[in-house]
């Protein structure tokens, strides 16, 4: 029986699917995998037996990825899986910057006691006066799952949509909607947009990347939202841009210290993916990738391995080796099974910057010594026989 471990409580739809050879464990220590949305894995000891982890979420950085590809231990995420409930936030992000609607909601509040409040509010309503978005110019920087969306759906509202991608997938392409323009520089969206909103990953290019730099080239009065990480914005600069009036609004679904004492920022308590249709779609990717690599040796949507899959073994058995991505690697491996009289039917290699994973489907089952021969390689992280 395979044993999952749950450190959060998953979504019911996700564990439904877990089928008859799966069984639920309270014990990590037992587990081959675990499932996982907010809890912190930094300073746990991680099971010799433990194969995945799969985050029923975008961000991993509760997780010690690196540490988990040295113990052989793949860890997943489920990108896209809370697109539609973030995309919807960042409409009600820019609504809320273009309208005074918080304001006004405020005011009501603290006037409910006045008989007269419906005429009051008719002389009190100009402090919370706003702007439509419909014709303003919109600047989407990543057009991921969240960043295509996003742009599709103001698109549609009548916004004129602006969106840069350098990496932009073929998927993301054909997804995207033919008003979208296509934009080459950051800079051009700096200089033309009044709001632009930021879907890029975390990387060392990214961080910060919303600066007192790119304050200075874009629009007086700019309106900037952020849904994906705050340290994308660098908030010392975001601070004195909105204080001089640079910026108008900053919306950011990542309150902190900063953020929080912003003037003029709108701060929301990171609810974007905080949906039960988000919490769903999440766990139920989840639960097929950690059950697919388990059962099948397949990757997708790893964020320490390459993406490999081979769909089900029709052969005598599979072979999957997580190794590091150095040269002979594969020779070594084929060397091994061809001593131990092993024919190979098929096979795929991926490597993904250090690491790497073959896959070989094979006509028959190699005994014990091959594989511990395999296992000994320099540079092999992980053996495993699926049959």
């Amino acid at each position: 029986m395979k044993k999952i471990h749950c450190l959060n409580a998953i979504s019911k739809f996700g564990t439904a699917l877990l089928t008859e050879d799966y069984t639920l464990t309270d014990n990590i220590k037992d587990a081959e995998g675990v499932l996982v949305r907010s809890a912190s894995m930094h300073e746990m000891e991680l099971p010799e037996g433990l194969l995945a982890v799969s985050r029923a979420g975008a961000g991993v950085n509760n997780i010690p990825l690196d540490a988990c590809a040295e113990k052989g231990i793949v860890v997943f995420n489920t990108p896209g899986a809370n697109a539609n409930g973030v995309k919807e936030l960042v409409i009600a992000g820019l609504l809320l910057a273009s309208r005074d609607i918080a304001g006004g909601m405020e005011w009501c509040k603290a006037n409910k006691e006045d008989g007269d409040i419906a005429k009051t509010a008719e002389k009190a309503k100009k402090a919370f006066s706003g702007c439509e978005i419909k014709g303003k110019k919109l600047g989407v920087i990543g057009l991921g799952a969240i960043g295509a969306l996003v742009a599709n759906a103001c698109s549609a509202l009548g916004m004129e949509v602006y969106g840069y991608d350098p990496f932009i997938s073929v998927n993301a392409a054909w997804g995207l909607s033919r008003s979208v323009k296509h934009i080459t520089s950051l800079e051009t969206i700096y200089e033309e947009c009044d709001y632009i909103t930021v879907h890029v990953p975390l990387l060392d290019s990214t961080k910060g990347m919303i600066n007192k730099a790119a304050f200075g080239t874009m629009k007086d009065g700019v309106v900037v939202l952020n849904f994906a990480r705050d340290v994308l914005v660098n908030e010392d600069d975001m601070a004195e841009a909105l204080k001089s009036g640079k910026v108008k609004r900053y919306v950011t679904d990542f309150p902190n210290p900063k953020s929080a004492h912003m003037e003029g920022a709108i701060v929301i308590p990171h609810l974007g993916a905080s949906t039960e249709e988000a919490e769903d779609n999440c766990a139920v990717m989840a639960a097929e990738e950690i059950m697919d690599y388990i059962d099948n040796g397949n990757i997708r949507n790893s964020v320490n391995f390459p993406a490999c899959s081979m769909g089900v073994c029709s052969a005598a058995g599979r072979i999957a080796v997580l190794h590091r991505n150095i040269p002979n690697m594969i020779g070594q491996i084929t060397g091994i099974l061809a001593v131990a009289g092993v024919n190979i039917s098929d096979m795929t290699n991926k490597s993904r910057d250090k690491y790497a994973y073959t896959l070989l489907d094979l006509e028959n089952i190699p005994d014990n010594s091959a594989v511990t021969k395999l296992s000994g390689i320099d540079g092999v992280l992980r053996v495993r026989v699926i049959k």
